[in-house]
């Protein structure tokens, strides 16, 4: 599968809240905690090659996702990922490490997802700051972003990774 996404940071998060309903998305999940570990060899094969092994732990339940490189687009974060529930995380974990993987990169956040149609909207609470991750076809990611008042200035394309290391090397 192919998934195509941005960010857009966020100065209130309330405020947008209000201005994703009024545009008629649904709620899906209220907010919840996830947490998300990243795995990678000690040679750091998988970030050299720009690719990502998560595991991601929500209230009830547990994915593992692989996510391949970037895919060139200028506006948009687009890559393969591959994702699915696990149903013995202490299992995994052995697994993982007796593949020769390592817990490489953990971080947390608060999210709240809704949709409209296809697009899938979330706001996130992390230690990087407050952030709007829209997720879908490029034309509808586009068009729910300028609604709500966003440029093309606004799309980050980055992931949560990049943006917790931007942030600790800022503090």
């Amino acid at each position: 599968m192919v998934e195509i996404e941005v960010k857009i940071r966020l100065k209130d998060l309330e405020e947008m809240r209000d201005a994703v309903l009024k545009l008629g998305a649904q709620p899906e999940k209220e907010r919840f905690r996830e947490e998300n570990t990243l795995y990678d060899f000690p040679s750091r094969t998988l970030r050299h090659k720009r690719c990502a092994l998560r595991l991601r732990r929500l209230p009830s339940k547990t994915f593992l996702t692989f996510k391949g490189a970037p895919q060139k687009s200028r506006r948009f974060k687009v890559r393969e990922e591959f994702e699915s529930e696990v149903k013995n995380e202490k299992h995994l974990r052995k697994i993982l490490r007796s593949l020769g993987f390592i817990p490489v990169f953990s971080y947390q956040k608060f999210r709240t997802v809704y949709r409209k149609g296809r697009l899938k909207i979330c706001l996130d609470k992390t230690e990087a700051g407050d952030f709007l991750e829209l997720e879908g076809e490029r034309n509808e990611i586009a068009k729910f972003a300028r609604s709500l008042g966003f440029s093309r200035a606004d799309l980050i394309k980055k992931d949560y990774v990049e943006l917790f290391r931007e942030r600790k090397s800022a503090l």
